[in-house]
């Protein structure tokens, strides 16, 4: 029994060896390393940091991998870009690789986005079938260079540089920001004071000690150098207010073109600048020793708020608290009635003002002509025309003031316009709301003024469909709420001698009509058996189609005969509308649903019995091979050997599973056979348990390991002839297998 031990002892080293080696073995992405740019020849260093622009942007990685197991054909390689924290969370992808599939070393070639600015992106390769990742690079300083240019900073962006200096009195603070960058807020910059970094990095920063401040936009240590943005160097400079006011005048209020003192500043110097302001627009430059300003009231809008901004060499600059100047008699004028009027025949309206002014008098023109007589703060007009008011007042001056004009037109025609109020959709919608959306008088120029506000509730209505009347319809709109209204709507409106038919709208509401249809049966048990789909829904007067997974069949009968699988759905055309009736979907039979708590094939020992139950369907019969019914239930009991059938029901479709019951051998498996051919003991059989059976795998060596049989359903046949054994006593090794698992192993003596 020496063999068989060293046998078994080399197989199973053999199946652990193969074993140990398939799990020790799987795929690698290593990863990618930066390398120098290959187009500019060899000898180049590898990248350590991207400064890229529009005029460069082309960089490569190495890229290695183990293709143990290798990847489908289908795998692609993508070279993926972090965020600027060095995240994964939403890679951007840099390069797909579709042809490197079978290459394990390879370059990848990329370019980063516009957006890329940050010192901590990193890279990392994926493959996608299978979905492997290769380990992170390590962090790198990545800018995309999209601005190149010296930036200009001014006082609070304002775009002046002057003399580049900023004085900033007793502790105040002064802005300082970046004006002459696109979109300059999506930057970070790097300021300095002189020559010390801040810690602001924003597009402005508020400033408020001495000093020479630059800024350059932050492209990173590496990069922020070659893009040559520093920008121009403002001085800020702090001191003591002068504490400079304007003298107040002996009067603030003027009549317009009386004569005006000069405006001074409360220090007067030759040598100092002054810039002066009226509602804080310049009036009057930057000048040496303008310290004096006279106000011009011979401009309407001569009255405001005046500063004066003091300024110079060794001075705090300082503007002066306002001083205000009004205009005499100043009032303001407001027209009361619409700009824009429509006047019917033989109507009359009335124009009116309202004013500031304490003793105003009034003068009426139309079309610049002044109207005899109408000098009240309202006139009653009965013609088309332009119309204003001049309003005077009078006191320590007199001035006057025009109002707005009032255009009145006489209309020739109106124009009603009728829309649909809601939204709205043909074959959508069950209801809607029409009514007048603007009405339109036109002037005898063929020129529109929209008086919708005016007019809307003094116009006399009708509603028309299809060119009639509808009784009672006479408002400014129409509610609409069954598809019996269907149809061409319109609208007449009138008004004193003037009258006025609408455009038209087609409302086609949706039919409310409920379209049921079923199945004799939801499953499709073959390609013989015929399902119906029906509907109670009366069809004899109607135009519709059937329809299957939304394709039109052209079929209109009453009922539908099918015998495929799908979803089927009726539609029915009413009103130009399609109904669609409820969907019918039809499977094909799966026979897999039906389930036997055991094998189709049944061994049981002479004189016992065993009960097998099936499952999955609505109804059963078990028959034997003389197709005798021994059940109508879900199990059956067998105590006979023979053959068996099972018709199961789902619904009306019959699922046949063939059942077999045979006796177990008592007998043993034998472990000597004698093939001297006189047919006793010729041939190696074993119980029908483990012959004749698709599950069971019979395997026969020989001493020396080699396998002569390997077989399922082993047919009790071996040996075939006895020719087969040169030798007397000859010893072979059997396994029998259900699965992975050995269930009978031993030896056969072969006798000759």
């Amino acid at each position: 029994m020496k063999k068989p031990t060293t046998f078994s002892k080399k197989t199973l080293l053999l199946l652990s060896f193969i074993m140990i080696s398939i799990g020790m073995v799987g795929q690698t992405l290593n990863q990618p390393e930066p390398i120098a740019n290959p187009n500019f020849g060899s000898g180049g260093d590898p990248w350590t940091a991207i400064c890229a622009s529009s005029t460069f942007n082309e960089y490569f990685v190495n890229f290695t991998w183990s293709p143990t197991p290798s990847v489908d054909s289908d795998n692609s390689f993508i070279l993926e870009l972090s965020d600027a924290d060095g995240n994964f969370n939403s890679p951007t992808t840099l390069a797909t690789v579709t042809d490197k599939n079978s290459t394990t070393d390879f370059d990848i070639e990329f370019a980063i986005p516009i957006t890329t600015r940050g010192d901590n992106y990193k890279l990392r390769v994926k493959s996608t079938n299978p979905e492997l990742y290769s380990p992170e690079t390590d962090a790198f300083e990545m800018y995309y260079i999209d601005y190149k240019n010296p930036i200009s900073i001014t006082e609070d962006g304002s775009g002046t540089i002057g003399d580049g200096t900023i004085s900033i009195c007793d502790g105040n603070s002064a802005v300082i920001e970046v004006d002459n960058v696109p979109d300059a807020d999506t930057y970070q910059y790097i300021w300095r004071r002189s020559s010390t970094i801040l810690s602001e990095t924003s597009y402005s920063i508020t400033v408020s000690e001495a000093g020479s401040y630059t800024a350059e936009i932050d492209y990173g240590l590496t990069c922020s150098g070659s893009a040559g943005t520093l920008s121009n160097m403002i001085t800020v400079e702090t001191g003591t207010a002068l504490g400079v006011t304007i003298n107040e005048p002996t009067t603030t209020t003027f009549c317009e073109g009386e004569t005006a003192d000069p405006l001074e500043a409360t220090i007067a110097e030759a040598d100092l600048y002054y810039t002066w302001y009226k509602d804080d627009v310049e009036v009057e430059a930057r000048t040496q020793g303008a310290y004096a300003y006279t106000i011009d009231t011979n401009t309407a809008d001569f009255s405001g708020d005046y500063t004066v901004k003091v300024d110079g060499d060794g001075v705090c600059t300082e503007t002066t608290p306002a001083l205000t100047i009004s205009k005499t008699g100043e009032f303001t004028v407001t027209v009361v009635n619409e700009l824009e009027m429509v006047i019917l025949p033989g109507n009359t309206e009335i124009l009116s003002v309202t004013t500031t002014a304490t003793s105003p008098t009034y003068q009426w023109y139309k079309d610049d002509i002044a109207i005899t007589g109408e000098t009240s703060s309202s006139l009653a007009i009965s013609e088309e025309g332009e119309y204003y008011v001049e309003l005077t007042e009078t006191g320590a001056c007199t001035t006057s003031q025009n109002s707005e004009k009032t255009s009145v037109v006489a209309p020739v025609s109106f124009e009603i316009v009728i829309d649909y109020t809601n939204s709205y959709e043909d074959c959508i919608n069950t209801s809607v709301l029409l009514g007048v959306s603007n009405i339109y008088a036109i002037a005898e120029d063929g020129s529109e003024t929209d008086v919708t506000t005016d007019l809307m509730d003094n116009l006399t209505y009708q509603w028309k469909k299809d060119n009639t009347d509808i009784s009672g319809s006479t408002g400014s709109s129409i509610s609409l709420a069954d598809n019996s209204e269907n149809g061409s709507y319109t609208l007449d409106a009138s008004i004193e001698s003037f009258s006025a038919i609408s455009n038209s709208l087609d409302v086609v509401l949706k039919n409310n009509l409920l379209v049921e249809i079923e199945a004799s049966s939801l499953i499709a048990c073959n390609s013989s058996e015929a399902i119906t789909i029906s509907t109670t829904t009366d069809l004899s007067s109607e135009t519709y189609t059937w329809y299957k997974d939304g394709s039109d069949l052209g079929i209109s009968t009453t009922e539908l005969s099918i015998t495929e699988t799908g979803v089927y759905q009726l539609v029915l055309i009413k009103d130009g509308c399609p109904i669609l009736s409820n969907e019918v979907t039809i499977e094909a039979l799966d026979e897999s649903l039906i389930t036997l708590d055991d094998a189709l094939n049944v061994v049981i020992i002479e004189g016992s019995t065993k009960t097998i139950t099936a499952s999955g369907g609505t109804a059963y019969q078990w028959r034997d091979s003389d197709n005798n019914i021994i059940s109508a239930s879900t199990s059956a009991t067998f105590t006979e050997e023979g053959t068996y059938f099972l018709t199961a029901y789902i619904d009306d479709c019959a699922v046949i599973k063939e059942i077999t019951v045979s006796y177990k051998d008592t007998f043993k498996i034998p472990n000597v056979i004698t093939v001297n051919g006189d047919g006793i003991n010729d041939l190696w059989v074993i119980p029908n348990s483990y012959s004749n059976q698709e599950d069971i795998t019979v395997t026969i060596y020989n001493e020396n390991g080699q396998v002569i049989i390997n077989t399922n359903n082993y047919q009790n046949n071996w040996p075939e002839s006895s020719t087969s054994f040169p030798s007397q006593n000859m010893i072979f090794y059997y396994k029998i297998n259900e699965g992975s698992d050995i269930i009978k192993q031993g030896t056969i003596t072969v006798i000759k």
